[in-house]
C-alpha cells in the first residue's frame, strides 16, 4: 500500500506507507536522542568522576552484550513478531531514560548494570525490525534520496537540539533533558502503530549464525561492518569529550559549537543522495569519501581551540556524507537483494557492528591508558578506510548446501 506522497524535485513516484511511518517514529526518536546525544557520554564521564576509562566500559559492556545475544534475541522475535517488537523497543528507550533520571552519585553502582540491561533489550527489540522493515519499505530508485531524508532531518534536527539542550544543562541541569526524552520516547511510539506487517522469519540457529559470520565467503562484508562500528565508537564517546575538556566544561558552547557543524550539512546532504540515486558510481564515491573523511580524523588530532572545533568538525561531517551516504545505501541495498533472508543478512550485519565497537573499546582503553585520548582518532581514521571492504559481490546469503 503506498500513501500518495508525491514530489518531483525529489522522490520519485511515491513514498510507502511503511517509510513515512518509520521515518515519523524515527524523526520523534532523533530528537530525544539529540537532546542527550553529545552530552550523554559527557554525563557518564562527569558521573563516573571523570575517569574516561570507566566511561568506555559501559558502552563497551552494552556492545558486548548486544553482539553476544542479537541471534537469540531474533530467534525469539520469530514468536512475537516483528512489528510488536519494534513497538515495545519504545517502552525500553524510555524505561532507559528514566533510570537515568534517577540516578546520581549514590547509587549509580547500581542502577549503571541496570541501564546496560535496558539498553541491551531495547537494541534487540528496535533495530533489526527497524532495519528489516526499512530495506522492505524503500525502493531501489529512491533508496539514496529516503536515506538521505532521514539524515537530513536528523542534520536540521542537530541544527537546534545541542544548543538547546546545552542552554537547559547550563540552567537547569541534565533531569530536564532525560524527561523530554522519556516524553519523546513515548509518542514515537503513536507512528508505529499504522507500520506494516512485514512477514519474516529468522531460520538459523545460533551455532549456525555464528558459522556464517566466520565464513570466508562474507569476509570482506563482515569486515568493513566491523570497521563501520569501530569508526563510530570513536565518534560517539570519544569526541565528545575530548571537545567537552577544549571547552573546560561549558556545555553550552559544547552545544553552540555542535549546532555550528551541523548546520552548514543538510544541503549537502540531500544533494548526496539523489545524487546517488542518478549515478551508477556509488562505490566510487565511497572511495573518495573514506579518504577524506579519514584525513578528517588525522586533523582532528592537532584541535587546540574552539575555532578548530568548528572548522575541522565541519569538514569532517561534509566528507562523512560522502562516505556514509552511500555506504548505508549499499547497506540497505544488500539486505534487500537478500530477500527472504534479509533479516539473517540484518542479523550478520548487527553482530558484526557490534564485534567492532567491542573491539574499539578494548583498543581505546589500551591507548587512554598511555596516551591523550585524541590519538584514538588515528584508529578511527583506519576504521573509516575499511568501509572500502563492502561490496554487493559477496553480499547474498546463501543456504549451507550451497556454501
Amino acid at each position: 500500500m503506498n500513501i500518495s506522497i508525491k514530489n518531483k524535485k525529489y522522490f520519485a513516484g511515491s513514498v510507502s506507507r511503511g517509510f513515512a511511518s518509520l521515518y515519523i517514529g524515527k524523526t520523534t526518536v532523533m530528537i530525544a536522542s539529540g537532546l542527550l546525544g553529545i552530552f550523554m557520554p559527557i554525563f557518564l564521564y562527569n558521573l563516573f568522576g571523570q575517569n574516561f576509562q570507566s566511561m568506555v566500559l559501559y558502552y563497551g559492556s552494552g556492545y558486548l552484550l548486544y553482539g553476544i545475544f542479537v541471534a537469540l534475541g531474533t530467534g525469539f522475535l520469530n514468536k512475537f513478531g516483528f512489528r510488536r517488537a519494534l513497538r515495545l523497543s519504545i517502552l525500553f528507550g524510555a524505561l532507559f531514560y528514566t533510570i537515568f533520571y534517577f540516578m546520581g552519585a549514590n547509587n549509580y553502582l547500581y542502577l549503571i548494570p541496570l541501564s546496560i540491561l535496558i539498553l541491551t533489550f531495547y537494541r534487540l527489540l528496535y533495530w533489526i525490525p527497524y532495519r528489516v522493515d526499512f530495506a522492505k519499505f524503500t525502493d531501489k530508485e529512491n533508496r539514496g534520496k529516503q536515506l538521505s531524508a532521514v539524515r537530513a532531518t536528523r542534520n536540521i534536527i542537530g541544527i537546534f537540539i545541542p544548543l538547546i539542550a546545552g542552554l537547559i544543562i547550563t540552567r537547569f541541569g541534565f533531569d530536564i533533558l532525560f524527561l523530554a526524552a522519556i516524553a519523546l520516547y513515548l509518542i514515537s511510539y503513536l507512528p508505529y502503530l499504522a507500520l506494516p506487517r512485514t512477514e519474516e522469519e529468522f531460520s538459523w540457529t545460533y551455532r549456525e549464525t555464528w558459522q556464517y559470520f566466520f565464513s570466508k565467503r562474507y569476509r570482506k562484508t563482515i569486515l568493513a561492518f566491523m570497521a563501520d562500528g569501530a569508526e563510530t565508537i570513536v565518534g560517539f564517546i570519544v569526541w565528545p569529550v575530548f571537545i567537552y575538556e577544549i571547552l573546560k566544561g561549558n556545555y553550552f558552547q559544547v552545544g553552540a559549537v555542535s549546532t555550528l557543524i551541523i548546520a552548514v550539512t543538510v544541503i549537502v546532504q540531500l544533494y548526496t543522495g539523489k545524487y546517488i540515486d542518478t549515478k551508477k558510481h556509488r562505490h566510487k564515491i565511497l572511495r573518495w569519501g573514506t579518504l577524506f573523511y579519514s584525513l578528517g580524523w588525522i586533523v582532528k588530532i592537532f584541535i587546540v581551540t574552539s575555532f578548530q572545533i568548528f572548522a575541522a568538525g565541519t569538514y569532517h561531517n561534509l566528507a562523512k556524507i560522502f562516505t556514509r551516504t552511500p555506504f548505508d545505501v549499499l547497506t540497505y541495498e544488500m539486505a534487500a537483494d537478500n530477500g527472504h533472508y534479509i533479516d539473517e543478512f540484518t542479523v550478520l550485519h548487527e553482530m558484526a557492528v557490534a564485534s567492532g565497537r567491542t573491539l574499539m573499546v578494548a583498543s581505546v582503553l589500551l591507548i587512554s591508558i598511555f596516551f591523550e585520548i585524541q590519538w584514538t582518532f588515528l584508529l578511527a581514521a583506519g576504521a573509516s578506510l575499511l568501509l572500502n571492504l563492502l561490496t554487493r559481490k559477496t553480499a547474498m546469503i546463501k543456504s549451507r548446501a550451497e556454501m
